[in-house]
């Protein structure tokens, strides 16, 4: 095993570093108070190839590994957790269609989605299908030339935005076999969107639902074969909780250096609360604890990049632990802060806000728990 990164890792880290410190964090606040949807500095993310991490070079993707995107993802949520977030989840769409599309479709979608031209969003939970994903209802009928979607998806990142929409449809059976990946675009007729919701966090990026009425999309908008859809959707999420996880570390990661900042700074009862044992212990044990979630985080990276068996076991191990490890680092940090850290002048409840919805989507924690053991009984 190798813990050093590679000289190319280290530019992708000193680059995404660089980014997040002048493009997203002095601005990241103001985006959170107002919702500001920052799709500008986006595409100055697009123009440094961060728009199609995962995506082959011929249609203007950078082609790099899971472990380079978790790498970039980290740093990048230093400056901003909610942005970095939403870019995550449109490099998870644009890699499925890279990864299972027809030559003609990723030529027809992937330019514009590596430059963010256009965004792309991911369509899979529905009002009535949450956690138990195949049992979505949301159904596609095919009509000569087209099919037409009836139905509608719920949470759903860059909804009413986005141009691109990646959709689990049902086109056949009950069950996961019944499930089909279709893209629609924006402009669909039939298509239309919810009012945009009003979020604990996660505020600089919108979040809708979509809506298909009678929704008319071409059938070679159809990705790979009818009935492979859930299993897209499974691929693509195993890459997407890395990436969160990822998120998690950074966002964490941030808020422990701030806690050791101002550690160094506040004084009470005449010493500065670096030099109180009690809060030594704690920033030990938090920075102890997001190194090991990071490291499994890394491992199940390495072993999706080598399409190894074990990585969806160890994506669901490593998006768990990092979840939960950066929520409670923050939520940490934010107690150092005493009654500072609660005030919206520090970032500490930001972070907060924004990394508490990791341990929900991509699958919640709870479900996590249930791949991990399934994978488990397999063995």
């Amino acid at each position: 095993m190798e813990f050093e990164l590679n000289e190319d890792q280290r530019a992708f880290v000193d680059m995404a570093a660089d980014f997040a410190q002048e493009e997203m964090a002095p601005f990241a606040a103001e985006w959170d108070a107002n919702s500001h949807f920052p799709l500008d500095v986006l595409r100055k993310a697009a123009g440094l190839g961060l728009g199609g991490l995962y995506v082959r070079e011929d249609v203007g993707g950078s082609q790099l590994g899971r472990l380079d995107g978790a790498l970039i993802f980290e740093e990048l949520s230093k400056g901003c957790v909610s942005t970095a977030a939403f870019l995550s989840i449109h490099n998870m769409a644009a890699g499925m269609l890279d990864r299972f599309g027809s030559d003609e479709l990723r030529q027809k979608f992937l330019p514009d989605l590596c430059s963010m031209e256009k965004v792309a969003s991911y369509c899979l939970t529905e009002p009535g299908a949450g956690s138990d994903a195949a049992s979505l209802r949301t159904r596609a009928v095919r009509d000569g030339d087209y099919y037409v979607i009836n139905g509608s998806k719920s949470f759903i990142s860059g909804g009413g935005v986005s141009d691109v929409y990646v959709c689990m449809v049902r086109t056949g059976e009950d069950g996961p076999k019944g499930i089909s990946c279709i893209v629609v675009e924006k402009d669909a007729p039939g298509l239309s969107f919810g009012a945009n919701e009003h979020k604990l966090g996660w505020c600089s990026q919108p979040t809708a639902q979509v809506i298909f009425e009678d929704c008319r999309v071409p059938v070679e908008n159809l990705v790979g074969l009818e009935g492979q859809g859930f299993s897209f959707a499974m691929v693509g999420l195993d890459g997407g909780r890395l990436n969160i996880g990822a998120c998690s570390l950074g966002g964490a990661q941030f808020c422990l250096d701030r806690a050791l900042q101002y550690m160094d700074e506040r004084k009470q009862f005449g010493r500065s609360l670096a030099q109180f044992q009690a809060l030594q212990f704690k920033v030990a044990d938090m920075a102890t604890e997001l190194e090991a979630a990071r490291l499994l985080l890394h491992k199940a990276a390495f072993l999706l990049d080598r399409k190894d068996p074990q990585a969806t076991k160890m994506a669901a191990m490593a998006k768990r632990l990092a979840t939960d490890t950066g929520f409670k680092v923050v939520n940490d940090a934010l107690q150092i802060h005493g009654g500072y850290g609660y005030l919206k002048d520090y970032p500490l409840e930001r972070h907060l806000r924004d990394l508490r919805v990791h341990q929900i989507l991509e699958g919640t924690n709870e479900i996590m728990r249930v791949i991990i053991a399934r994978e488990m009984m397999k063995a």
